[in-house]
This record gives structure tokens, sequence and C-alpha cells, in this order.
């Protein structure tokens, strides 16, 4: 699921909010904080609830495409974010778009359907 943030208008999304944006159990995103120190949210002092950025959600983006998109493993993954993060970045820069461009495709070709 590409991300934008510039069509997101929040500060912070909760847990839910950021699992349902890709499709992934809360409990997997706190696994990934731990094992990706780059995703860190946020936490009210009171309770502990977690609250992503934009940044975080992007840091997460990165690691979803890297594990969930190409279907490395962890090691890989890490490995991959130390050597070249940038690359990596721009990848999943461009994935996104490309996603994206394909899901208006299809609403321009589900569109014309109906006509």
């Amino acid at each position: 699921m590409p991300y934008n943030p510039n069509k997101e208008l929040k500060k912070f999304y909760s847990i839910s909010e950021v699992a349902a944006k890709f499709n992934v159990a809360e409990s997997l995103l706190r696994y990934w904080e731990k094992e990706f120190p780059n995703i860190k949210p946020k936490k009210t002092e009171s309770r502990g609830i977690r609250m992503y950025t934009a940044e975080d959600i992007a840091e997460i983006q990165l690691v979803y495409n890297l594990l969930k998109v190409r279907g490395m493993k962890i090691g890989a993954a890490k490995q991959v974010l130390e050597k070249n993060r940038e690359g990596a970045s721009n990848t999943a820069a461009v994935l996104g778009y490309l996603q994206s461009i394909r899901q208006e495709l299809v609403e321009i070709s589900n569109e014309l359907k109906d006509l």
C-alpha cells in the first residue's frame, strides 16, 4: 500500500490506523519497532499509547516494501537499510508511485466499463 505524506492532514496516527493502512497486525508493527530502530513512534506518558508521525509511517513503508513486497528476510532488509538506505527509499517511492498509478488506471477502467 503506497503512502503519500502530502495527502495526509493529521499529525499523529494510532497503531490501529497505521496497521490498517498497511493491512498488517498491530503486533507486527510493534515487532518491527524492535527490529528497526528508525521506527520510533512517540508514546503518551500516561498510558504509553503509540502516536505515529508521517516520518514514522514513511519508515514503515520502507520496511513494508522490503519485507512484504520484495519478500526479504529481516536480516537482509537490515543489511539493505545499512548499506543503501537511500536506494531502498527511492525504490520504495517508485513502487508506491507505480502502485498509485495502477490504482488510478483500475478506477478509470471500471468507470469506462460502466458507460
